[in-house]
């Protein structure tokens, strides 16, 4: 693990988070930097902007993946 490993799992494991940058909720969902920009920009997934920077509120990948979960079973 290096030291890019060791900084992400802290950022991950911080109860006192309460945004996370888009690449630290795509490492959350398992899928790709560029995929999760694009349910962003789809609206599938929330995200505000701070100042310049996007950034993701740490309860919007799991409810993201509750929605996808209960379409899922309805379908």
């Amino acid at each position: 693990m290096d030291e890019h490993d060791t900084l992400a799992t802290l950022a991950d494991d911080d109860p006192t988070l309460v945004f996370l940058k888009v690449e630290e909720a795509a490492r959350r969902l398992r899928i790709g930097r560029t995929t999760c920009f694009a349910l962003i920009r789809a609206g599938e997934l929330e995200s505000v902007m701070v100042g310049g920077l996007r950034r993701v509120p740490v309860d919007a990948p799991a409810a993201y993946a509750t929605r996808l979960r209960t379409a899922q079973r309805a379908a």
